[in-house]
């Protein structure tokens, strides 16, 4: 008897939120892998942009789609990405987390973010599939972002594509003045992230903070990039991690990302 495949883990640098109608370089990257998606029942989508207190899991039956941002062009507020959600499968999530240590509650209102529906417009434009979110604990540590990842791994035996949404780099003090002389240190903070993890070297990144150049200037504060642990944390053995060279935009946000468990033979570009 064959193992069935494992759904993929997907680690999408949502960037700002012009990237719904700004494709750039990552756009069609992530447009081309979700044609290569199959057999996948529903999407698990981890973002920085619902924080809460413990964890809670949205079991919303037709999740909205918020437009949590100011000041961008009129037509983003007139984006919408409607998908079923999939509130049975999200009440065993809140189980299997509640079983992990983590405690944990549902919410029937909570709807997509934008570090969400933003990606999700580009890697399955057609909205064919159910969505549902797993919200960050306001106090989630590296360490802990991965036991969470680890956490949700094995629904990926069941069709479940984990989403992790953040960002490569996420200093939004720069962003609003425009620093596009902040290249440099952004690619040699990607740069270094990549490698370790093309290295399935989870430690080092797990204490990035200390060991990466230019850290604290990359993530001034740390949820836009915890959610590249809750990857890591869901990968498998066996999983050969791929980067999709997203550029950067704005001068200061890397728009790398990450996949693991594509199917041998998928082309992402």
């Amino acid at each position: 008897m064959t193992t069935p495949a494992l759904a993929p883990v997907l680690f999408v640098s949502h960037g700002a939120p012009t990237f719904a109608i700004e494709p750039g370089l990552l756009g069609p990257q992530l447009r081309t892998l979700g044609t290569q998606l199959h057999a996948i029942r529903a999407v698990l989508v981890v973002s920085p942009h619902w924080q809460t207190q413990g964890v809670r899991v949205s079991t919303a039956q037709a999740p909205e789609t918020i437009h949590d941002f100011g000041g961008f062009p009129s037509r983003l507020y007139d984006l919408q990405y409607p998908v079923n959600g999939a509130p049975e499968l999200a009440t065993q999530v809140a189980q299997l987390l509640s079983d992990a240590g983590f405690a944990t509650a549902v919410d029937a209102r909570q709807g997509l973010d934008h570090g969400a529906w933003v990606p999700l417009m580009h890697l399955l434009p057609e909205g064919n599939l159910p969505v549902f979110q797993v919200s960050m604990p306001y106090d989630l540590t590296t360490e802990q972002s991965v036991l969470l990842g680890r956490a949700l791994a094995p629904l990926r035996a069941q069709g479940v594509l984990i989403l992790a949404s953040g960002s490569m780099t996420h200093n939004l003090g720069e962003f609003r003045q425009g620093g596009a002389q902040g290249a440099q240190y952004v690619r040699e903070f990607a740069n270094w992230v990549g490698t370790a993890v093309l290295a399935n070297a989870v430690q080092p990144v797990v204490r990035y903070r200390a060991e990466a150049p230019h850290a604290v200037r990359a993530h001034p504060t740390e949820e836009h990039f915890l959610p590249l642990l809750v990857a890591m944390g869901a990968r498998c053995e066996g999983d050969v991690p791929q980067r999709l060279d997203g550029g950067i935009e704005h001068g200061m946000l890397s728009m790398d990302s990450f996949v693991w468990g594509m199917p041998q033979g998928a082309t992402l570009q």
